[in-house]
């Protein structure tokens, strides 16, 4: 499990989610997951994503705003 998103307010302040954040075996599981949640991402306060493998950051942070 070396992939796994890291989600904050559009300010950059960590959001906490209930259920925790999974980790995934490969970055398309993972971009698959976002693609499936970022709506309740959005609802629960998260303004931006980061993919992160291990702890480099691939790519981020991306607005979730539908803007």
């Amino acid at each position: 499990m070396d992939w796994t998103w890291r989600i904050e307010t559009s300010e950059g302040a960590r959001v906490a989610l209930e259920s925790g954040v999974p980790e995934f075996t490969s970055q398309s599981d993972a971009e698959s997951w976002l693609g499936e949640v970022w709506r309740e991402l959005a609802d629960a306060g998260a303004g931006q994503v980061t993919l992160l493998e291990h702890d480099r950051v691939v790519y981020g942070p991306m607005s979730l705003s539908a803007e």
